[in-house]
């Protein structure tokens, strides 16, 4: 069974044998009193890696979110937020709104937009909290993070970005030889862009295939979190075999990232290119999530099966805000070149089986013709 639905975009795994060993799996006590030692190790070198002073590790997204906008919102702020933004940034926003927290969302990815809102609400004396996903897999492409970023400035606010997708992936220097940039550092990286005005919250898990997370900022601000933060009095640190696993994932993006990141690529680039040469045109770009477009006459779920019966299993799924079901293949370095062509001429048998195309019923025939021999 070929699985195109798992996102450890770099193939890392970490089984037990390759991490340095630990005495407990969990501390038994809030993160406040006690972590694994090589915790502070880790968050500063996530930092680093994002272009930012100092981090500070956290066993998810959703933590840091609930903390970063409860400690915001004990300001006068407002919060606008990019309408392509995750779930999981929403649910902090919205605790904030909950209580009392002004929160206005812009169209996606539309820094004119953006402008125009804080120009007609923004209010001397409210922070301004710009909200985004650093890279959205939904349309392929990275926020227009400069953009935001001098939005923010002018008008004395903070740029909050969700960065889970990009880092890992995006980098510094973008170029043939390096399609997705180098470093892995993310989208400010990708970006090149810095600053104290900038808070990223970054799960480890899709590029680095280490389930914790990380808020990376400016010194001060990192520390202001450290001091208020909620969830890390009531609840645990992440476990010793998390972040060991981040430690080891860092080591080894710091030894061969960048060639896992060029292999990643050209598997993402020879699956458009296989479907492209029939006629089927795949959203997503180069990231490794690629998305069909809705096929009339098939129902998404329909060809989801089809292809689990064919030995592929892919995700259906429903984009934010939309009601179409969509089928998507995650790409990661793990995958071959075999994987690749597979996958691409049975999606392509049965997608000329089902719409009947020219090319795609050629591809089908020559398919049937293979399977007497």
């Amino acid at each position: 069974m070929l699985d195109f639905t798992f996102s450890l975009y770099l193939g890392l795994r970490h089984p037990h044998c390759v991490l340095e060993p630990w005495e407990s799996l969990t501390t038994g006590a809030p993160a406040t009193l006690v972590e694994p030692p090589v915790s502070r190790v880790v968050a500063q070198a996530a930092a680093k890696l994002q272009g930012c002073e100092r981090g500070l590790l956290s066993p998810s997204t959703l933590y840091l979110f609930w903390d970063l906008f409860s400690l915001l919102g004990r300001e006068s702020v407002a919060i606008y937020l990019d309408a392509g933004t995750y779930p999981i940034v929403r649910w902090g926003a919205e605790r904030a709104a909950g209580r009392g927290v002004a929160v206005r969302e812009f169209p996606h990815h539309n820094a004119v937009a953006l402008d125009w809102l804080l120009r007609h609400h923004a209010r001397a004396g409210v922070v301004s909290l710009i909200v985004t996903d650093g890279f959205c897999p939904a349309c392929g492409r990275a926020a227009p993070i400069r953009e935001y970023l001098a939005c923010a400035r002018a008008f004395g606010g903070l740029l909050i970005i969700d960065d889970t997708q990009a880092l890992g992936i995006l980098g510094h220097s973008q170029g043939p030889a390096a399609p997705y940039g180098k470093g892995g550092g993310g989208v400010l990286r990708w970006s090149g862009v810095s600053g104290s005005e900038i808070v990223v919250v970054s799960s480890l898990t899709k590029g680095f295939g280490a389930p914790l997370a990380v808020i990376s900022g400016s010194s001060a601000l990192i520390g202001r979190f450290e001091a208020a933060s909620e969830t890390r009095v009531h609840c645990s640190p992440p476990s010793a075999a998390s972040v060991h696993a981040a430690h080891r994932a860092l080591t080894v993006n710091d030894q061969m990232g960048d060639t896992l990141r060029y292999r990643l690529a050209g598997l993402v680039s020879r699956f458009r290119h296989l479907l492209g040469q029939q006629g089927v045109s795949l959203s997503g770009g180069l990231f490794p999530m690629q998305t069909l477009p809705p096929l009339p006459g098939l129902d998404a779920a329909t060809l989801h099966q089809q292809l689990l019966r064919e030995g592929i299993k892919t995700v259906l799924h429903r984009r934010r805000g939309g009601n179409l079901p969509l089928v998507s293949f995650i790409i990661t370095a793990s995958h071959t070149e075999n994987d690749i062509e597979k996958a691409a001429e049975t999606l392509a048998y049965l997608w000329g089986r089902n719409a009947s195309g020219p090319s795609l019923e050629r591809m089908s025939r020559q398919k049937e013709v293979r399977q007497w021999f």
